[in-house]
């Protein structure tokens, strides 16, 4: 269940807390629309065998091409995301069994709620702290179901190294989108200049972390997630660390033994110490 006492903490000083919620942003990667969602999921789809009714949850869903796409397969799908303009925007298609919701992925989101969280396009990797990545791989186990799904699609650092380019102008609509590229040890840098005639040209850099199929072995086993499959491009090809576009990896929860049931009763209990009663919102189920 998803905890209504939570609320999305927003971290303005935060690269991606501005740059996903901007319109250059949404101008800018416009070519990743519901086509190319609804190719892609209609091919992972059949691999993946969701019982009609599934629970879904689409981490990291923007405006909510993808979620849209599941819902209308009929699943019921919770899109959730930090940007409260894509989720003002997304909101727009809400019907019974498609909602969605303004949240951080840090925070937690729930336990034992969803059959399947997919987290798609590179929704990963962008923050300060290690422990913050971490924090976000729990959060998605523990949100699962036992024997639930995760679905992380991550980009391949080896092709991404190998296929860099430094430097790339765009023009849409009449507005100049200059990008430039690098990386270092960790991660990759991409800087954009915007040039609208506006005044001072505003700039963003993106950040992405350099994980590894090893790295995210090593953060899924801390919580209990088993890599079944890696996919290595959006047609769903097998996996190759050196010519792979990308890294889609699918992950199974294991049976904790009830230590996710025990963990839940330790915080009701400490939750009740504490004079603080836990609500829960039963409407997404």
């Amino acid at each position: 269940m998803i905890a209504t006492t939570v609320q999305p903490t927003t971290h303005r000083a935060e690269w991606f807390a501005s740059w996903f919620d901007s319109f250059h942003y949404h101008k800018l990667y416009a070519h990743r629309d519901e086509t190319e969602a609804a190719r892609f999921l209609d091919g992972l789809i059949p691999h993946l065998k969701p019982r009609r009714g599934a629970r879904l949850l689409d981490l990291g869903c923007g405006a909510g091409r993808h979620s849209k796409f599941l819902a209308s397969k009929g699943f019921r799908v919770t899109g959730s995301d930090l940007a409260a303009g894509s989720i003002s925007e997304a909101r727009k298609s809400e019907q019974p069994h498609l909602r969605f919701l303004q949240h951080d992925m840090r925070v937690p989101f729930g336990r034992n709620a969803f059959d399947y969280v997919f987290n798609f396009f590179t929704s990963f990797g962008y923050f300060e702290e290690p422990g913050e990545h971490v924090a976000v791989v729990r959060n998605m186990a523990r949100s699962l179901r036992q024997g639930g799904v995760l679905v992380l699609d991550y980009l391949n650092v080896r092709y991404a190294e190998a296929t860099l380019t430094s430097g790339e102008v765009k023009e849409i609509d009449s507005v100049i989108y200059r990008l430039t590229r690098r990386t270092d040890a960790r991660h990759f840098f991409k800087r954009i200049v915007i040039e609208d005639g506006n005044g001072e040209p505003p700039e963003f850099v993106e950040r992405v972390a350099k994980f590894t199929l090893e790295d995210f072995e090593r953060m899924f086993a801390r919580h209990h997630l088993s890599i079944e499959n890696v996919h290595g491009d959006y047609r769903l090809s097998p996996y190759d660390s050196v010519t792979s576009p990308r890294m889609i990896l699918v992950a199974r929860k294991k049976d904790t033994g009830g230590e996710d049931y025990l963990h839940e009763r330790l915080l009701r209990t400490r939750l009740s110490v504490s004079g603080v009663t836990p609500r829960y919102d039963a409407s997404i189920h």
